[in-house]
């Protein structure tokens, strides 16, 4: 079968692989032809077969080229995004799939929604736009144009079926990613040496994945990192950025010199493609809000989450979100397992407070490591990306049977 699959940032190239995986394994003829990232290029090239060969699957478009997020920036970007829109919906009914699969990302993927549904596409959602948080309205569009929905939190089931919709849940694919990972298979002292790193302990930091991200949270991490190796016992500590999928050393680069102008060196290392293993072998870290944090919570990682974005859409989001947090693991328990800095509360001097708190309150780190253990819980067990993959394939032959019959 013809698989259409659009993924439109990182978190979403990360499930997008997984889910291509599952495809493969369950349909070894699979054709799949996507938007995503380097994750599900990396699937699609080790899984080509000569059925598959020349049927003109593959990456159509890399997230990297149009991920935005925030409501002033889709504003600011809206010819772009409409531009990318247009290009879509040609490129679905000139291959005409079997199924279009939408990852999360509403924004685009609702306007392909409609669009698919309305042309006759068998049409999916895998990871549920988030609805409970903010613009419920969406819920309409779902029941309107997605011929079935797929989520990755517990909580989310509940929820939908109060609004009439019978999502299917299997489990969060993300704990697969996780256990999978050559992270949880190395010993820190490979790590290092991998990296030509010190034996030093070391704080990892996540500015994002988005320009946005990165360019609001790099002042913020460089100067807390200074502030921190002001401090004596902190002063040979390294502060290692977690470099982001699609992005380079030139997204990065003039924040760690204007970083090193202010503040001397701050001794930041950057790495790419060690997100995983930076994470899990530091002794805290600081976290951009989104997947990250979860992987944190995955990975057994003491964290502080910071997120700061622009002011309009700070201003416009606190009047429509409905979330007490912004984070996945604390929505998933449904209290603070650990800490949220907002906005004008995410500054070096807080950052500093709390982290040191992480590194240095034994209690107040096993309590967090306690609440990891029940998100994790929560999410439940392995299997999840191949369960969803049977799942789906299984809905496309019940609908060729039925046409058939009819």
């Amino acid at each position: 079968m013809k698989y259409y699959i659009i993924a439109g940032e990182a978190s979403g190239d990360l499930h997008g692989s997984n889910l291509m995986k599952g495809l493969y394994a369950e349909d070894p003829q699979a054709n799949i032809r996507f938007w995503g990232g380097d994750l599900m290029a990396r699937v699609y090239s080790d899984n080509q077969s000569p059925a598959a060969s020349g049927a003109d699957g593959g990456l159509v478009r890399h997230y990297r080229e149009g991920a935005i997020m925030g409501f002033w920036e889709v504003f600011t970007h809206a010819g772009k995004l409409l531009g990318n829109v247009r290009r879509c919906k040609d490129d679905i009914l000139s291959w005409r799939p079997d199924v279009v699969i939408l990852i999360d990302y509403p924004g685009f993927n609702f306007r392909i929604a409609e669009f698919a549904h309305k042309k006759g596409f068998r049409t999916f959602y895998y990871i549920a736009p988030k609805v409970w948080a903010s613009r419920e309205s969406r819920i309409r569009k779902l029941k309107a144009y997605v011929d079935k929905l797929y989520i990755v939190f517990p909580f989310e089931v509940q929820y939908f079926k109060d609004h009439g919709i019978e999502a299917e849940y299997s489990g969060n694919p993300l704990v697969d990613s996780i256990d999978g990972s050559a992270a949880m298979n190395e010993t820190r002292e490979d790590f290092l040496k991998r990296n030509g790193l010190e034996d030093r302990p070391y704080i990892a930091l996540l500015a994002g994945s988005r320009k946005g991200e990165i360019s609001t949270m790099m002042p913020v991490l460089t100067k807390f990192a200074a502030q921190m190796k002001k401090i004596p016992e902190y002063r040979d500590y390294m502060f290692i950025i977690a470099g982001a999928p699609a992005r380079t050393m030139a997204d990065y680069a003039g924040f760690l010199e204007k970083a090193d102008s202010a503040y001397g060196q701050t001794g930041i290392r950057i790495l790419f493609g060690e997100t995983l293993s930076i994470v899990r072998h530091a002794e805290a870290a600081v976290v951009n809000s989104g997947t990250a944090s979860l992987e944190a919570v995955l990975l057994g990682t003491p964290q502080v989450v910071g997120y700061i974005c622009n002011g309009l859409t700070y201003l416009i989001a606190k009047h429509i979100i409905k979330i007490k947090h912004i984070s996945l693991g604390n929505l998933i328990v449904d209290r603070t397992a650990f800490r949220e800095l907002i906005q004008d509360e995410c500054n070096a001097e807080n950052l500093v407070d709390e982290v040191r708190r992480l590194i240095g309150d034994n209690a107040y780190r096993m309590k967090m490591l306690d609440e990891y253990a029940a998100i994790r819980k929560a999410l439940g067990g392995s299997g999840a990306s191949r369960a969803v993959a049977a799942s789906m394939i299984k809905e496309l032959t019940k609908d060729r049977t039925d046409s058939k019959t009819d």
